[in-house]
């Protein structure tokens, strides 16, 4: 299966994921092929992942197109996309396969730093809140291009998972 994660910085990677009759998996990101297992651990509800011979430990929050990632004690956002789901957005229209500009709490914290104020313009992947949860500190970075048109929070609020911190409107309108 094929699919497109775009990073933080908006650059686009195609990942082409085979699983093997041998119960192996095998990744080819951007054309170089990796050998790849992947498991769950259930005590920590983190994928532990073996690429090249290094294991990488992810927490995997959101669900597609835009999911967040923390590994090593850093965490980002990527949009993820599998061919079915580029293609159904094609089918439907635009409108159906962007992704929303509302960034939201992944979890329970309280927000250390907002870094916009309305009316910014902002890119994918520019950071624009700081939510501590769970002892990290987790900088939210914007899903979308465009201007933010509104603000839900400031600094010292307490929110829980899910709940919006800052919505962007695609292009220059408010």
């Amino acid at each position: 299966m094929r699919y497109y994660v775009t990073l933080p910085g908006g650059v686009e990677v195609p990942v082409d994921v085979t699983h093997l009759p041998t119960g192996e998996t095998r990744v080819v990101v951007d054309g170089r092929t990796l050998d790849a297992d992947v498991a769950l651990d259930q005590r920590a509800g983190t994928l532990v992942i073996r690429i090249d011979g290094k294991v990488v430990d992810l927490w995997v929050e959101g669900s597609p197109p835009d999911v967040g990632v923390v590994t090593r004690g850093h965490r980002f956002y990527a949009k993820v996309e599998s061919e079915r789901m580029r293609a159904l957005s094609v089918a439907l229209g635009p409108a159906h396969g962007a992704g929303d500009g509302v960034v939201s709490s992944p979890m329970p914290g309280r927000v250390l730093k907002v870094l916009v104020a309305v009316g910014d313009r902002v890119t994918p992947g520019t950071a624009l809140v700081v939510v501590e949860a769970m002892k990290m500190e987790n900088e939210l970075a914007a899903p979308i291009g465009g201007v933010v048109s509104r603000v839900h929070v400031a600094p010292g609020d307490t929110v829980e998972g899910g709940a919006r911190l800052v919505e962007i409107t695609r292009g220059n309108e408010l």
